[in-house]
């Protein structure tokens, strides 16, 4: 056990924050993290825009489902998958480089690098005594934010990052047990297995409703699950990607 680990373990949303923005020092801190994270061949398929304007981010609230701890925060980063710089590279180098760039494995790269980087942000930020909050619910509206944010073809605004002094900090959620989630030498098939280890886990998330609401919620995680998964959301996305000239081929 270390500090590094403890601030991992520590993790949970905070969505209140205080009326205090981050410093010029503080934002390069995080983004600087950000940076340090493992990306793919070095291709860097990432960027990151930072909100500032309480007017942009009154929007971008608005947009990802009137979240006001969206507008109200220390700063507000969004991360995107970005391959609009290697675009320009392959003009550069005269080389034909489209097809590569509008494969579903760059496509891939371009998620997995933007979701590393934002994770080293958010332990950056936590290590500082700061709180975050993802916002996946950007991609309500994506043309609207790509509007906003003004960003180019073959870039994808994917989700947001709220980072702020935690003015109220809520009790940590239990995640399903380490056996259900960590698989040795292959993946476990046994269903029976599975869907005990699933109804103990519902046993302990109810129970953690039931604490922290005073009885008057106490629902299970499948029971979340199901409901959740039985409305279809976003069902523009893949027709959005591929107008953004991204996972063509």
């Amino acid at each position: 056990m270390n500090e590094v680990i403890e601030t991992i373990l520590n993790h949970r949303s905070i969505r209140h924050f205080e009326d205090k923005p981050l410093t010029a020092e503080q934002i390069k801190t995080i983004v600087s993290c950000a940076q340090a994270a493992a990306t793919s061949s070095f291709i860097q398929a990432y960027s990151i825009i930072g909100v500032k304007d309480k007017e942009k981010k009154k929007k971008l609230a608005a947009l990802a489902g009137n979240q006001e701890y969206v507008a109200n925060n220390g700063h507000f980063f969004v991360f995107c998958a970005d391959l609009y710089r290697h675009t320009l590279i392959g003009e550069q180098e005269q080389m034909e480089v489209i097809p590569t760039l509008e494969s579903t494995e760059k496509f891939m790269v371009a998620l997995i690098d933007a979701a590393l980087a934002a994770q080293n942000a958010s332990i950056a930020a936590e290590s500082m005594g700061m709180g975050i909050c993802y916002i996946g619910g950007l991609r309500n509206h994506l043309e609207e934010v790509k509007a906003i944010l003004k960003t180019p073809e073959r870039v994808i605004p994917l989700f947001g990052l709220a980072v702020g002094y935690p003015s109220k900090i809520t009790e940590k959620k239990p995640r399903l047990p380490l056996e259900h989630i960590y698989h040795e030498e292959e993946y476990e098939q046994n269903q029976e297995v599975y869907l005990d280890q699933l109804q103990n886990y519902d046993e302990i998330i109810s129970h953690y409703y039931y604490e922290r609401t005073n009885g008057k919620r106490q629902d299970r995680w499948s029971e979340q699950m199901a409901n959740m998964l039985s409305k279809q959301t976003r069902m523009y996305m893949k027709e959005f990607v591929q107008k953004n000239k991204l996972n063509l081929r």
